[in-house]
């Protein structure tokens, strides 16, 4: 009895066990919080970076795509590094959530201590040392003006503004706004979400019916997404036509 006992527990630990391996490759980084290593999608624990369509104030105060900044500075970072990943959780969207390293550096870390991301106060306290840092200096986005990505993804119009630079009735609202121009910030975001009259937020694939008659105007709160995980987290639904 005892030895079935201990058998059915040890079946039960499998999934755990599997889930809790590490992470290993180089990998193919979607932004400065998502990357893909094989077909694990996995989310940095702990820092909280602008998506690659926010939209921030450099030092001029000048619209500036700092999600698209941050990418590309992780990318010149770690993108041919191996990395290893230990993984912590999974989050609703299937993603490992997971603290990553390359050459022993903490990635996380490193993006938070360089101005790229802010410590992810709502799940860890891990790196506010670091935010401290890149904000004293300033560097990364903290030289110019911004709002926390966790405010901006539902667009938080009491969200306070961070950063080095005042901005003005002019340029508050590029803030809130995305990187919403005719074309697709980048190739790989072509998904189109908007709000609709019941401010319900809906996003829109290329295949979807009403994609072409959705035109992508800032000041009207449009966006495009990545995926359809980001347009999730971002608390948008999917067109039923």
């Amino acid at each position: 009895m005892s030895r079935l006992f201990c058998f059915v527990l040890l079946i039960l630990s499998l999934p755990t066990l599997a889930e809790a391996a590490d992470v290993t490759g180089v990998p193919k980084i979607r932004d400065a919080n998502q990357v893909t290593i094989g077909n694990t999608r996995i989310r940095l624990a702990g820092s909280d970076a602008p998506g690659l369509d926010q939209l921030c104030l450099n030092t001029d105060s000048e619209r500036w795509n700092c999600g698209v900044a941050a990418h590309d500075a992780l990318v010149a970072r770690a993108s041919d590094k191996i990395w290893t990943c230990r993984p912590q959780r999974t989050d609703r969207f299937g993603r490992t959530i997971a603290k990553c390293e390359a050459d022993g550096e903490d990635i996380a870390q490193w993006l938070v201590k360089n101005g790229w991301a802010l410590s992810y106060v709502r799940f860890s306290h891990a790196y506010d040392a670091d935010e401290k840092t890149a904000r004293e200096a300033p560097i990364g986005l903290w030289t110019g003006a911004f709002v926390a990505p966790w405010d901006w993804r539902v667009r938080n119009k009491k969200a306070g503004t961070l950063g080095a630079v005042k901005p003005t009735p002019e340029t508050l609202p590029i803030l809130l706004a995305s990187a919403s121009g005719a074309t697709p910030p980048s190739p790989a975001c072509r998904i189109k979400g908007n709000v609709n009259r019941s401010g319900v937020c809906i996003y829109h694939t290329p295949e979807s019916r009403w994609y072409a008659k959705i035109k992508m105007r800032v000041s009207k709160g449009t966006r495009w997404f990545c995926s359809k995980e980001e347009a999730e987290a971002a608390g948008c639904r999917e067109t039923r036509r």
